[in-house]
């Protein structure tokens, strides 16, 4: 309410000072178009003081004209450099005015810039409102940019939620579209991208786009994103214990990212960094890292689930050294951390899964019911006997000719294997019989299957060791435990779960249809295309490309 008075407030003030306001701009301007002002507003080199003037002057000439469209650019131009507290108020006048142009284009993209402003403000529960409000609005357009942009914003979304192989599948969509329309909307969705691969434990692939997207922003002249591909790559680099190159990279890039007063970012440098210094076992400079991750909320009252775990490690500190009212109030701190992120955790998944998706659920079926009705309004022919007769010997031909391809019965297996996200489990020969006892076999099955639900069998160059290391066991055991259980001895059993993970995707996910075999190979997590392509014939009978070709021609995709 509060809120809405100062839009009310801001807008008489424009009104009741319009003269005064006109005779502050330059005359040379009042017969400029929007297109010269809004260019000198977006120069770089620009000083405060000159920008306002163009910014005034495009707001004046949109009231006085009553150009609605032009009315919301120009809040959406003030939203953009507005000191942080004002950029809310600015928003809610943009979307006021977007309304009275009655267009869903201009009044979607205006809800969406004020989610984009909550969301730079980390107001995550309100930015998700304002995400699905524009999702209705541009959803009755055939706007492709705005269209992508509701699900690059909803993707990260999914991305504060955990739902990376959901956010991961939006990303590629939204990298796809924006390559050739939009640079920094591609460097962004390309950022994006990495920090998922390396949040599902697929660093190679990680590293691949934080390299990618470092070339592509010289490639494309968009220099901004530089210092965020050098934080990602730290990132991942510490969650695989390479610490001295981690603190390197997120040292390097932590200075650009405060002078952007980029708070979450700068909260999530610290943390890491942080935890850099803890794996080198030097706790007190960690300490004063994660420090700065609990000033960050009690600044902002932002917190993002992984950055929870420097209050684990604060406690920890404390307990060792028995400060106990240390460890109390961070105790304490971490409570409240836990109740925020409840709290913001359930909200968004709620709205996300009831309302975005449902939506999503709610127009793919009035697509469907419109197709059955035109479909059934052109088929209204009686079928004769004859056409009968016809159809079943044009049946019969074509599984003759079916029948007689071993790659068409191979694929067709495939499907059926995919589609009942099951293989059929081969008859055991010969029984094991090395004595392991009860207890030690339970708990090493139960380490088999998280590994396989957190799909960390992506992991390039994974060996019997390294395996065996996670699992706290020695290589015969496992080795052993793996034949009883999974009927296939280690590299079988580790190249089954990579070919039946890239063959699902392939299968659901039709962007990567037109992958090449490189870019297949690193998603199923191979170290060469050779060793995928081989992997994928043995498991299947087929090639990666005929599999391929024969779905794209299930779907008539040319």
């Amino acid at each position: 309410m509060v809120r809405y008075l100062l839009v009310i407030s801001l807008c008489l003030c424009y009104i009741a000072n319009a003269q005064k306001t006109i005779a502050k701009i330059p005359d040379s301007l009042r017969n400029r178009d929007f297109d010269y002002l809004f260019d000198c507003i977006d120069k770089q080199e620009q000083s405060i003081a000159v920008r306002e003037i163009y910014l005034k002057a495009f707001l004046n000439k949109a009231q006085l004209e009553k150009n609605w469209e032009e009315l919301s650019n120009a809040y959406k131009n003030y939203v953009h450099y507005a000191p942080a507290a004002q950029k809310l108020i600015y928003a809610d006048s943009m979307v006021m005015a977007a309304k009275k142009s009655n267009d869903n284009s201009i009044i979607g993209s205006a809800y969406l810039s004020r989610g984009v402003a909550y969301y730079g403000q980390k107001r995550l529960r309100k930015a998700m409102d304002s995400y699905l409000i524009a999702d209705q609005y541009i959803s009755k357009t055939d706007d492709g940019y705005l269209i992508h942009k509701t699900k690059y914003q909803i993707a990260q979304i999914k991305f504060y939620l955990g739902y990376y192989h959901e956010a991961i599948s939006l990303f590629n969509q939204c990298i796809a579209y924006f390559k050739d329309n939009d640079a920094r909307a591609y460097l962004n969705s390309l950022h994006s991208l990495g920090a998922c691969y390396k949040m599902v434990g697929n660093h190679g692939m990680s590293t691949e786009i934080n390299r990618l997207g470092i070339a592509e922003g010289k490639r494309t002249g968009n220099l901004d994103m530089q210092h965020y591909f050098v934080q990602s790559e730290g990132i991942n680099q510490c969650m695989i214990h390479n610490y001295d190159t981690a603190l390197q990279k997120l040292q390097a890039s932590l200075p650009a990212i405060r002078d952007n007063n980029d708070f979450s970012n700068e909260m999530v440098s610290s943390f890491y960094i942080g935890r850099c210094y803890w794996g080198l076992n030097e706790k007190e400079k960690a300490m004063h890292y994660f420090k700065k991750v609990d000033q960050g909320f009690s600044q902002h009252e932002y917190m993002r689930p992984d950055l929870r775990q420097a209050y684990e490690y604060m406690i920890s500190y404390y307990r060792d050294r028995k400060m106990i009212e240390a460890q109390l109030h961070y105790v304490e701190r971490l409570l409240a951390v836990d109740k925020k992120l409840h709290v913001t955790y359930a909200y968004l998944q709620g709205k996300i899964r009831k309302e975005y998706e449902t939506q999503d659920l709610l127009r793919e079926q009035k697509i469907l019911r419109q197709s059955v009705n035109s479909q059934k309004n052109n088929d209204r022919i009686s079928i004769s006997v004859i056409s009968i007769l016809f159809l079943l010997l044009l049946l019969g031909i074509i599984w003759f000719f079916k029948s007689r391809s071993e790659s068409r019965k191979k694929y067709e297996e495939l499907l059926q294997k995919i589609e009942n996200e099951a293989r059929a489990k081969s008859e055991k020969t010969d029984e094991l019989d090395f004595a392991i006892s009860s207890d030690v076999e339970q708990a090493v099955l139960q380490s088999l299957k998280k590994f396989e639900a957190g799909r960390k069998f992506l992991e390039k160059d994974l060996d019997l060791t390294k395996l065996a290391g996670h699992f706290n066991t020695n290589t015969r055991y496992l080795s052993i435990i793996i034949m009883r259980h999974r009927n296939q001895k280690f590299n079988q059993y580790i190249n089954s779960l990579k070919i039946d993970y890239i063959a699902k995707r392939i299968r659901n996910e039709k962007i990567l249809q037109n992958y090449t075999h490189e870019s297949l190979a690193l998603e199923a997590g191979f170290s060469t295309t050779r060793r995928f392509v081989k992997a994928f014939v043995s498991f299947t009978g087929i090639t990666p490309k005929y599999f391929i070709e024969e779905l794209r021609k299930e779907e008539n995709i040319p």
